[in-house]
């Protein structure tokens, strides 16, 4: 991506939901991934655009985000975007749901980069197939998600970042 460097962070667990969008995006902007136990703080520096992303787990991301975030310097001033996928029911709640969902599931995270001084050029957030606690019994939530549709979204959301971070 041009001569600035990019860096996804990325914590996937259950089905690699996760990992697939994140996939999708470094494609698009020609990046690589690490996990947040990979990363170490001082090699951000490195870098002029971060992704976070993971899963969304009690209406957050993955904690190992969160405490990534909490040891960068005060002042980082780092361009970021934040990206997830959720196991809320789309298919009884609808997609419109999950896109209002999206505020409240990237808040903790959003309020944690933006006290760093970090600039938040975009929000991501698709669905993800779910068999927590007692919905394996009933086969999941969200079967077949992400699709080729939720890449297709990803794709035009990394577009749009990338689009922004290189003032085109």
């Amino acid at each position: 991506m041009d001569s600035k460097k990019t860096l996804i962070i990325c914590q996937s667990i259950h089905h690699g939901n996760t990992m697939k969008v994140t996939e999708v995006l470094a494609n698009e902007l020609d990046t690589e991934i690490k996990k947040p136990f990979e990363v170490k703080i001082e090699e951000l520096n490195e870098y002029d655009l971060i992704g976070f992303g993971s899963g969304i787990y009690d209406d957050m991301h993955h904690t190992s985000l969160l405490e990534l975030v909490d040891k960068l310097p005060e002042g980082a001033g780092k361009k970021t975007f934040i990206f997830s996928t959720s196991g809320v029911p789309v298919s009884i709640l609808g997609d419109k749901f999950l896109q209002n969902y999206l505020a409240k599931a990237h808040s903790a995270l959003r309020n944690k980069l933006e006290s760093k001084d970090c600039k938040i050029l975009g929000d991501f957030i698709c669905p993800g197939f779910n068999t927590n606690v007692f919905l394996k019994y009933f086969g999941g939530l969200n079967k077949n998600r992400p699709n080729q549709k939720d890449f297709e979204n990803a794709k035009e959301f990394a577009l749009r970042i990338k689009g922004e971070f290189l003032g085109l």
